[in-house]
């Protein structure tokens, strides 16, 4: 276990989450605010794999997580702290509006800051993502600016929280 909430556990992705995560992943709907379009079967499970060997590098930068809910250990979907301490997270359609994402997105900043010694967290959102604008406007994150960004030209909302 990596850590918990008080409904949702966050542990290292297994092969036998393929199933779910690829309903996650295919779905236009999760997948809208972020590649853009759902993953096929073959990017899914190259998706997956490249998670899971993540674990393993040394000087790894780039940890996603399978979230399940404790009182059936269902696959409810994925969190992640990437690269600069960014905190991220998916959640397959059936899961959504239970509030999952803020207990989530709390948890993330606080395993970033007590567990990995982040300085700072951060989070970009499209504001057409309503559901993770209201996520991260509620957490611990404060926004910071909306501008185009580089690397694709989408408008995002950039959020950071700096640990004292």
């Amino acid at each position: 276990m990596i850590f918990e909430t008080p409904r949702l556990i966050v542990r290292n992705l297994e092969s036998a989450d393929f199933s779910p995560f690829y309903q996650m992943q295919g779905n236009p709907n999760v997948m809208r605010y972020t590649t853009g379009r759902p993953d096929t079967e073959k990017e899914a499970r190259n998706s997956l794999k490249k998670c899971m060997d993540h674990y393993a590098l040394p000087d790894n930068d780039f940890w996603v997580w399978a979230i399940e809910r404790k009182t059936d250990g269902a696959f409810v979907g994925t969190a992640a702290i990437v690269e600069e301490n960014e905190i991220g997270y998916r959640f397959l359609e059936k899961y959504w509006g239970n509030g999952y994402g803020q207990e989530i997105a709390d948890g993330l900043i606080a395993h970033a800051i007590h567990k990995m010694s982040a300085k700072k967290v951060i989070a970009y959102v499209e504001p057409e993502n309503i559901g993770s604008v209201k996520i991260l406007e509620r957490s611990k994150l404060n926004f910071i600016k909306e501008y185009i960004h580089p690397d694709d030209g989408e408008l995002v909302r950039y959020y950071e929280y700096e640990a004292s």
